[in-house]
This record gives C-alpha cells, sequence and structure tokens, in this order.
C-alpha cells in the first residue's frame, strides 16, 4: 500500500525543477531563434544588399537545415555524448553563430570612409553564413536533445505528468513567437553607430544571444538536478548495419525452399540479437507513419501567405492592426487552447468513454488543418470581389470630375455614352475599347468643349474640368496605376483647383509645385491615417488636417480655397480602400491552431512514449525531418505552381491535405500501441534468465568434474 500510495503522489506532484529547467531553457532557444529569423530578411535586403529572390532562398534553406540538423544532434546525443552533453556543445555553437552574426552586422567594422555603409561587403557576407550554419546546427541539435531530456524526467507512472510536459514544451513555442513579434519591431526602431546612425542590427541579434547565454548558464548550474540516461554506443551504426544485413539475408534466401520468416527485419536474427531487431521495428513503425506528415507541415508554412492575404483588408480594430500582427493571434490561440484541451476537452472526451488516442488526434488535427485552408479560401474569395477591375488588352478606362460649381454632362463619341457629374463630384472609372474612343463632349450650361483623344490600352486616365465664365478648363491625367496600393499604404495625389500656383506638401512628403489645374503625382502614403496638408502662394499659406486616409485606397486631393488660413480641400477616391475586415481571418487562424494543437503537441508526445530507450532523440528528430521535408515542398511548389488565383490555390491546398488526412487515418487504424519499457524489460527478464541458466551449467559442469 504504500509503495502505490507514494507512486501516486509523484505522479500528481508538480515538475521537478530538473524538468522545469529544461521548459524554459526551450523558451529560451526558441525566443532567440524567432527573434533571429524575424529580422535575417530585413537584415539580408537593407545591410548585406542581396536582392527579395535571392534572400527568400537563403532563408528557406536555413529554415531546412534547422529542421534537418536535429539528426546530427539525436545522434549525437543517443550514441555518444548523452542528451545533456549534446544540449550543452551544441548551445555553445548556437551562440556562438549569434556572436558572428551579431558582429557581421556591425556597419562600422569595414565603413573606413565612415559614411554609413560597410566597404567591404563580403566580410559581413562570410561572417553571417557561418553565423547562420552554426545557430542552424546549434538550435536543430537542441530540438531533437531537449524534448527528449525532458521526457527523460518522469518515471514510467508519470504518464500523465509526461504528456502535460510536452504540452507546456509546445506551448512555449507560441509564447516566444508572441513575444518575439512585439519585441522586433522595437528592436529594428533603435539605431545604433560609431560614424553614423542607421538600423540597430546588433542589438536585434545580440539581445536574443545574451539571453540565451545567460540561461544556458542557468542550465549548466542545474547539472545535478537532471536525470541522465547514458548512451548506448553507436545506436545508429548498429541499426544500419542491422538494417543493411536483414535486406542481404532476405535477398540471398528469396527462392520459395527457405521458409517465411513474420516480418523482413526477423532475417538479421541470424546476426543481432532479439533486442536490436525489436527496439529497431518499434522506431520503423513510427517512422512508416511520419510519412504523410510533411504535406501538413507544407500547408502550415504555406499559411505565412495569410499575411499577404490581410494586407488587403481592414485592420481597424478600433486600433489599426498591421498584417503581419495578425500572425499573434495564432501564438495567442496556442497559448489559450493546450490548457483547454489537457484541462477540460480531453478529461470530457474520456469521461464519455470515448477512446481519442494520440493518432486519431492527430488524424483530426489534419483534418482541421484543410478546414483551415478552406476557410481561406472563402475569405479570399469575399477579397477578390473588393479588388479593382484594370484594363485589360485592348481596353482603357476613363474617370471625370468635375472641380466647377455647375453641373455637366459629358458624352463619349461616336455616340457611346454620356454621362451626368454633379458640381464636385467625379465618376467611377468606366471601360471602353479602345480602338473605338474618337473623342469627347463636355457641356456646361451653354458652354462645350470637345477633346480629341489619342489613348493607350491597358491604362487608365483621369480628365478633370471645370467651367469658367467664357470657357471650359479641363486637364487630362494619365494615372499610371496598375494595382492596388501594397501592405500599409495609401496613395494620394493633389490636384490645383486655386487661381495661383501652389506648393503642396502632406506631413514630410513634398508634392512640388502645381499651377493651376495641373497634378501632382500619387505619392505612397506609409502607415496612413491623419496628415497634415500645407499650401504656399506666394505669401500666404494655408493648411488643414486631412481625413482619415484608409489602407489600400487611392486619392486625389482638390485644392479648392484658402480662406482665413483655412485650406478647403475636396476628396475623389480613385481606388476604394479595403473593406474585407481581418476579424475575418480569426476562424482560419483558430483552426489552424487547434490543428498545431492536436498534430504536433500530440506528436511529439506521441513519438517520445512509442520510442525505445536508446533511440528517443532518434525518433524525435525524425519527427522534426517531417518539418524540413515540408519546407522543402514549400520551395517546389513555390517553384512550379501556375495557379493564378489565390482561393484555388487555398482550395488546392486543402483537397490535398483532406487526400493525405484519409491516407494517414487508414495508415493509423493498423497502427498497434505499445510500450517500449515494457518489452525491454522482458528481453532484459529474458537475458538474465539465459545468463542465470548458462551459470547454473556451468557450475553442474563443475561439479561433475
Amino acid at each position: 500500500m504504500g509503495g502505490r500510495c507514494s507512486r501516486q503522489s509523484r505522479s500528481s506532484s508538480r515538475f521537478s525543477w530538473g524538468a522545469t529547467l529544461i521548459v524554459n531553457t526551450y523558451f529560451f532557444e526558441q525566443f532567440s531563434f524567432f527573434v533571429t529569423a524575424g529580422v535575417l530578411i530585413i537584415y539580408c535586403i537593407n545591410f548585406l544588399h542581396w536582392d527579395v529572390g535571392f534572400t527568400v532562398a537563403i532563408y528557406n534553406t536555413f529554415v531546412i537545415l534547422c529542421y534537418l540538423t536535429p539528426i546530427l544532434g539525436a545522434i549525437i546525443a543517443d550514441s555518444w555524448l548523452g542528451k545533456f552533453k549534446t544540449i550543452l556543445y551544441l548551445s555553445i555553437a548556437y551562440i556562438i553563430g549569434q556572436a558572428l552574426l551579431t558582429v557581421s552586422s556591425i556597419n562600422d567594422l569595414t565603413d573606413h570612409n565612415q559614411d554609413g555603409s560597410p566597404d567591404n561587403v563580403a566580410v559581413h557576407t562570410a561572417l553571417s553564413m557561418v553565423g547562420l550554419i552554426l545557430i542552424a546546427l546549434g538550435t536543430g541539435g537542441i530540438k531533437s536533445c531537449l524534448s527528449a531530456f525532458g521526457g527523460d524526467q518522469f518515471e514510467d507512472d508519470q504518464e500523465i505528468q509526461g504528456s502535460m510536459f510536452f504540452s507546456y514544451f509546445y506551448e512555449n513555442t507560441a509564447v516566444a513567437s508572441f513575444l518575439s513579434a512585439i519585441v522586433i519591431p522595437r528592436l529594428m526602431a533603435s539605431q545604433c553607430g560609431i560614424h553614423s546612425k542607421r538600423e540597430c542590427y546588433p542589438l536585434a541579434f545580440g539581445v536574443p544571444a545574451a539571453l540565451m547565454a545567460a540561461f544556458l548558464v542557468v542550465f549548466v548550474i542545474g547539472s545535478r538536478m537532471y536525470k541522465k540516461v547514458k548512451p548506448q554506443g553507436n545506436v545508429m551504426l548498429e541499426v544500419s548495419k542491422c538494417i543493411g544485413f536483414a535486406i542481404k539475408n532476405r535477398f540471398r534466401h528469396r527462392s520459395k525452399e527457405f521458409p517465411k520468416r513474420e516480418h523482413w527485419l526477423d532475417w538479421a536474427s541470424d546476426k543481432y540479437d532479439k533486442r536490436l531487431i525489436a527496439q529497431i521495428k518499434m522506431v520503423l513503425r513510427v517512422l512508416f507513419l511520419y510519412i504523410p506528415l510533411p504535406m501538413f507541415w507544407a500547408l502550415f508554412y504555406q499559411a505565412s501567405r495569410w499575411t499577404l492575404q490581410a494586407t488587403a483588408m481592414n485592420g481597424d480594430f478600433g486600433f489599426q492592426i498591421l498584417p503581419d500582427q495578425m500572425q499573434i493571434v495564432k501564438s495567442i490561440l496556442i497559448f489559450i487552447i493546450i490548457p483547454v484541451a489537457d484541462f477540460l476537452v480531453y478529461p470530457l472526451i474520456k469521461k464519455c468513454k470515448l477512446n481519442f488516442t494520440p493518432l486519431k488526434k492527430m488524424t483530426v488535427g489534419m483534418f482541421l488543418g484543410s478546414m483551415a485552408f478552406v476557410a481561406a479560401a472563402l475569405v479570399q474569395v469575399q477579397i477578390d470581389k473588393t479588388y479593382q477591375v484594370f484594363p485589360a488588352a485592348g481596353q482603357t478606362q476613363i474617370k471625370l470630375i468635375n472641380l466647377g460649381a455647375v453641373p455637366a454632362t459629358v458624352q463619349f463619341q461616336p455616340q457611346l455614352q454620356s454621362v451626368d457629374v454633379a458640381p464636385k463630384e467625379a465618376t467611377g472609372y468606366m471601360t471602353f475599347e479602345t480602338s473605338k474612343l474618337q473623342s469627347l463632349d463636355v457641356i456646361s450650361a451653354t458652354l462645350n468643349k470637345t477633346e480629341h483623344l489619342e489613348l493607350l490600352e491597358r491604362q487608365r486616365y483621369t480628365l478633370a474640368f471645370k467651367q469658367g465664365p467664357t470657357d471650359i478648363s479641363s486637364t487630362w491625367i494619365e494615372d499610371n496605376v496598375t494595382s492596388k496600393p501594397g501592405n500599409r499604404e495609401s496613395l494620394v495625389r493633389f490636384i490645383n483647383n486655386l487661381p495661383l500656383t501652389a506648393n503642396v506638401e502632406m506631413d514630410n512628403i513634398r508634392f512640388g509645385v502645381l499651377d493651376p489645374l495641373s497634378v501632382s503625382n500619387y505619392s505612397v502614403i506609409p502607415y496612413p491615417s491623419w496628415s497634415y496638408i500645407r499650401v504656399s502662394t506666394g505669401l500666404k499659406y494655408c493648411g488643414t488636417l486631412s481625413e482619415t486616409l484608409e489602407y489600400g485606397a487611392a486619392y486625389t486631393i482638390s485644392l479648392d480655397g484658402c480662406f482665413a488660413s483655412t485650406l478647403e480641400v475636396t476628396y475623389f477616391q480613385d481606388i476604394a480602400p479595403n473593406t474585407v475586415h481581418m476579424a475575418w481571418q480569426i476562424p482560419q487562424y483558430f483552426l489552424l491552431a487547434c490543428a498545431e494543437v492536436l498534430l504536433s503537441v500530440t506528436g511529439l508526445a506521441f513519438s517520445y512514449s512509442q520510442a525505445p530507450s536508446n533511440m528517443k532523440s532518434v525518433l524525435q528528430a525524425g519527427w522534426l525531418l517531417t518539418v524540413a521535408v515540408g519546407n522543402i515542398i514549400v520551395l517546389i511548389v513555390a517553384g512550379v505552381s501556375a495557379i493564378q488565383e489565390q482561393w484555388a490555390e487555398y482550395v488546392l491546398f486543402a483537397a490535398l491535405l483532406l487526400v493525405v488526412c484519409i491516407i494517414f487515418a487508414i495508415m493509423a487504424s493498423f497502427y498497434t500501441y505499445i510500450d517500449p519499457n515494457e518489452i525491454e524489460a522482458q528481453f532484459s527478464k529474458e537475458e538474465n534468465k539465459n545468463h542465470q541458466d548458462s551459470n547454473e551449467n556451468e557450475d553442474e559442469a563443475h561439479s561433475c568434474l
């Protein structure tokens, strides 16, 4: 009774200090990785001056490498150094890599002419590449070893605690991602430099490196708190030899005269012991289940395109949310979903006596991931409805603006269309066949003006006009806009409806000197909101606060009058703002967060629970390898995809994952759960019995002598 009570109390107790330190170490490693990865693309483009395509290729290669190196870390841990020393040494390599990346980002290192830019970019590039390789090696090795090392801290009867550990372990990824999204803009907003001030990349890379180094010291100080499983020789070499021998031996005995064996690996029993063969069977059975998983990770990382989707949406939540900040929603949802699942959903399912096994959880996770992309496709369809239709081949579009105080009628010749335009009003863009449009007549009161047209196809034009005392004044404007304004931007141009030449400014943007009825070029307004418009006409200054400018919109602002230093303006909207609200993305992020929790958190725990004691890191690395293969699929899809419509691409992704989900469900239905510790204990018992029998036989032989 006493033994059972002690086990129960141990199972319900809190995590050991060792397990807690491991969870926190993983948090700092993930935080450091997310900050470094988040700054990397900006650093390569703005500091190393790489083009966008090459930068994206390097970034994707770096991410793939980060998920390939866990195999190396796992082999070192399980076969040679053990998990603790592997984590320690690879963390040192990780920190050295971050230090090199920090040094490489110091522009004063080679800025001999003190112009604020590095003179020898090759030096900075070389340091950056070496740093990234060391970071990939370090983070990859740590990822596979830390989770397995954490699992080692629990006894066989602490299954619930072990499962919760992997939940908290993964939850740290969400917290680290959330905090890094907050920290990165603040780090990038700071400036530093000896000779000239610019973006402080050394701070952005150096802060996470310092935090990682500080917590590594804490991790090492807690060395005596950890339960350390000793490595059991070169496991991977033995596994490879055993598999190779089994295949070769099976090929030698392929004729029908040799009796079949239960499993093809059993052909290795002529040379290798049954324990090793059983352990390899355990690993291969799980690795076989991993085959469909890269498709999930491919779609998971395709969700980064949802940031681009958000650039065409309205982020007004009472305060402005930027498109890339919507990624934080998933981190917040994961942080909420994990404890809700562990303490509410799973216990309720168990209470209903439903057998919600790990593989069933993973299957549901893949299904929800597919539904997340269906939701994204539905949102994209609504966004597509708000896009401007630009002129196609053989077409021209014309917009009319009446700047006068009298109504006007515009007739397009030869007898194509007649349009009435009220004072201080504008039409939308009207589409015409370029070859048919020859001229137009502007009629206002008793005045008439004919404009002969020589227009280009695939082009937009604006005709601004006003009635004067004796004639109609007008100006043709070639718009030169072929797409909706991009991320966090709006477009603004001014038309001078004053009788005098005007010098126009909007905040710090100068639009130049405009003659009467002339028009400025469009200027990009980043982070549009309110702006102050200032106009000078000779010695007279006027100004006014603009109305709220919205993301994705293009405006023509007419300067109409200046009375008592107050500027009067009229706004004409050339391109409508983003109208589909970003809140519509929350369902797809919620579905993807649920999918990630069900598949990834469960998968980590499943991989550990089904792995033999000497290959736990290897199987964790195999799990991470599926992420690397998923990223490779992303690169291939990005290179060969010919689908033009984004919603159709989302539907394709959803369909592919649904098919893979069905395949995985069929494969999972044939899987039989095992207890590796129990199987290994049986082999140990048999080995001890055989050893005991051998000793008894030797004793009998000696007694006979």
